[in-house]
């Protein structure tokens, strides 16, 4: 079976250095918040080009730890996409802010920046757009809107680790960025993970007191927190995998391009890079006019391919009918009758692609 992700395979290929960094911490008798954890915090935010870095538990808690560290809460909304894993609009209400919905470009999949401006009331308070599938939003666009409109914004960074814009790194835009390091992403751990960055030394306190109780001193609680502490051994784990960061997103690029080349006759969509920007393949996402029988077609021949999302947030029952702006979102609806996310990892081989490659042509020619 090809998976269409594959922590394990990440795993097994760094499997020395990790099992040795595990064996560290293990030896080492600190398990929370220690030297790991704080070691990670400043090569990841150096690596993001950032001042300051907050290992946390996962990357919902980093949005709403990051949202509560600007002080946006009840009465406030926050301008986000439909488009997204659950976890982005959950971490707003989370914080006590309220969701509001605006569409996304067709050719990228993340928010538009019209729509957006669109969306804006006197109660916004915060943009979140959301880099999907690795490829970076119109970020120079709502960099300008937030200062055009004093807004704050936070990138949701969870499938984009290592992606640049104009040669930056995302996560280094906004007022603050938030990632998960869940085991399938770029920069995955061997459970659950997040970090917050950002350059201000003030907002990365008070995500530093939130994160644990408002602890400025143990068991003092300066301002309301919560319990979101990123452990040792994920914290080593993600050192390990920081090192080989690049090499892996290129790797992921490698297979994008093989991607593109044996489905450029096919009659799928494939996905569009955004100008000046470089696109790290969290996801291979295209677009199927008969998605579900392609996806059972590949499933039948032993390739695993998924889709993200098929349902967006505002037409799941949780949310149905109680968000502004989730009245009228064309693009995002159709982006979910049609996505499929084929399978993507460095440890992909040429092979097990072309095996891809093949049975989606087959199904092209036959329907």
């Amino acid at each position: 079976m090809i998976l269409c992700s594959n922590p394990k395979a990440q795993y097994l290929a760094h499997k020395a250095a990790i099992d040795a960094a595990i064996q560290r911490v293990l030896e080492g008798g600190r398990y929370v918040l220690g030297p790991e954890v704080s070691t990670f915090e400043s090569e990841f935010a150096a690596y993001i080009g950032v001042a300051h870095g907050i290992g946390v538990a996962n990357g919902t808690d980093a949005l709403v730890i990051a949202l509560k560290a600007l002080g946006i809460g009840p009465g406030d909304e926050v301008i986000t996409t439909a488009h997204t894993a659950v976890a982005t609009v959950a971490a707003i209400e989370l914080a006590g802010a309220t969701p509001v919905f605006a569409d996304i470009e067709p050719d990228y999949y993340t928010l538009d920046p019209a729509a957006v401006e669109r969306a804006i009331s006197p109660r916004t308070k915060a943009l979140i757009p959301v880099h999907i599938y690795g490829q970076p939003a119109a970020i120079p666009e709502f960099v300008a809107l937030a200062k055009k409109h004093g807004l704050r914004l936070i990138e949701d960074c969870a499938q984009c680790h290592g992606a640049r814009h104009a040669g930056q790194r995302l996560g280094s835009f906004g007022d603050i960025a938030c990632f998960s390091s869940y085991p399938t992403k770029n920069l995955g751990a061997l459970g659950d993970g997040g970090a917050i960055v950002t350059g201000d030394a003030e907002l990365a306190n008070r995500c530093r007191l939130i994160r644990e109780y408002g602890w400025a001193e143990r068991y003092v609680s300066h301002i309301p927190g919560q319990n979101s502490r990123l452990d040792e051994l994920q914290a080593a784990v993600l050192r390990v995998k920081l090192a080989a960061l690049d090499a892996d997103n290129a790797r992921r690029g490698e297979i994008a391009d093989l991607y593109d080349r044996g489905l450029a006759g096919t009659k799928l969509g494939l996905p569009k890079r955004r100008p000046n920007s470089s696109h790290v393949f969290h996801l291979y996402v295209a677009r199927a006019a008969r998605r579900d029988a392609l996806i059972e077609q590949l499933r039948g021949a032993g390739i695993g391919a998924l889709i993200h999302y098929p349902v967006p947030v505002h037409r799941q029952k949780a949310y149905a009918g109680r968000i502004r702006g989730g009245e009228s979102l064309p693009e995002t609806e159709r982006a979910a009758t049609e996505v499929v996310s084929l399978p993507m990892y460095p440890e992909l081989s040429r092979e097990e692609v072309e095996r891809v490659v093949s049975s989606i042509q087959r199904f092209t020619e036959s329907s």
